[in-house]
């Protein structure tokens, strides 16, 4: 008894046999239009019958596609549900190779559900986890760098004297304008709204003791690692995640040179030197901006000269001053670590963006809270 239907270009027939064996003979081009005419058909007849074992007949077989494989793969489906075997016979070569690419050895089946409490510590669980490799991660670049770093200082040749100055320009002079402009903000904000709140204690004069001190010892120093962060660190991030999705870096290893040697530790150094100066821009433009508003409370400016210098000691700049070393080292290192741990696909760069973002900006507040208890047990 046999089953046959069709078009003029694929043809089926399904034919039952003894103890529980049947044979399903293709013929014809199993391409996507034919395929679709027999796919209905040909399943359904197959789910009613149950065979036990099926041979599947391809050697008429003149063209198949993806589109042919699949219905291959559907009747392979139909037989594992009704706890059947499949045979497939006589298939071309060329067939086979296609058919492999859509074999699954095990299916994968979704995770069972663990409840809301559970699923909760899971998740907990795996942020912890995650939180401490990338920890380790950051301490081992963090040694390898410093490593790479006093080897480099011993042999001065070994460093990149052009890449560092054009990274020194991209990090430090070309942010200079921005710098200034959030540093004469800042002293502006902070002297006006100081300012008004004195008034009424006929203690103007002082708001230049509080803006110079706030500015030397925490705002200067924090405002500008932030900047930095927030403009060379993506910046560091991207460069280097766009290497690696390029292989571009695998082909330095493969050359023989060291990723971190060659493309790090300019980055480091020119973050390192730069972000004093930019500090030390940003607290000018800063004083510059309190004393427009003491001006308009008519205070004269040799008077607010006098009161900063009073304020403020050297102890108080050197003091801001140390923190941006810190902070330079932490903004180019989680950068350009950021950038080599990208991954692949499309957003692979801006996610490393993103991250080394984030993760800059975390670890400068970490650091200007360490540098606070410190200084506290410093006196200074």
């Amino acid at each position: 008894m046999g089953i046959m239907d069709g078009t003029e270009q694929a043809t089926f027939r399904l034919e039952p046999g003894r103890d529980g064996q049947a044979t399903l003979t293709l013929t014809g081009r199993l391409d996507r239009d034919s395929t679709a005419s027999l796919w209905r058909q040909s399943t359904d007849r197959l789910r009613e019958l149950r065979p036990k074992r099926l041979i599947v007949q391809v050697g008429a077989v003149e063209y198949c596609d993806a589109a042919g494989i699949s219905l291959l793969m559907e009747y392979k489906r139909i037989l594992e549900q009704n706890e059947g075997q499949i045979e497939i016979r006589d298939l071309q070569p060329q067939f086979q190779q296609l058919m492999a690419l859509f074999e699954i050895d095990h299916q994968v089946l979704p995770p069972k559900s663990l409840g809301p409490v559970a699923n909760a510590v899971h998740n907990l669980g795996r942020w912890a986890a995650d939180l401490f490799s990338d920890f380790t991660a950051q301490v081992s670049f963090t040694g390898e760098i410093c490593a790479k770093l006093l080897k480099t200082v011993l042999h001065p040749g070994r460093l990149r004297r052009q890449d560092t100055f054009l990274m020194a320009e991209k990090a430090g002079v070309n942010a200079m304008g921005i710098t200034a402009l959030l540093g004469f903000l800042i002293g502006l904000i902070l002297a006006f709204q100081s300012a008004a709140a004195m008034q009424n204690f006929g203690a103007e004069i002082f708001v230049a003791d509080l803006v110079a001190i706030a500015l030397f010892r925490e705002l200067g120093p924090l405002i500008t690692a932030l900047v930095l962060a927030s403009r060379s660190g993506s910046a560091f991030a991207a460069e280097l995640g766009t290497m690696k999705v390029n292989e571009e870096i695998d082909a330095l290893v493969t050359m023989g040179l060291d990723p971190v040697q060659f493309l790090v530790l300019p980055r480091l150094i020119a973050a390192v030197c730069m972000l004093p100066l930019l500090t030390m821009f940003n607290l000018l433009f800063g004083l510059i901006g309190c004393g427009v508003v003491m001006t308009t409370w008519d205070i004269p400016i040799s008077t607010y000269i006098e009161r900063i210098s009073a304020a403020a000691t050297l102890g108080d700049i050197f003091g801001g001053l140390a923190k941006t070393f810190v902070f330079g080292t932490l903004i180019a290192g989680i950068g350009c670590l950021r950038g080599l741990q990208t991954g692949t696909g499309p957003s692979a760069v801006g996610d490393s963006a993103t991250r080394a973002v984030v993760s800059g900006i975390i670890a400068i507040v970490v650091a200007d809270g360490v540098f606070a208890v410190i200084y506290y047990f410093l006196g200074i």
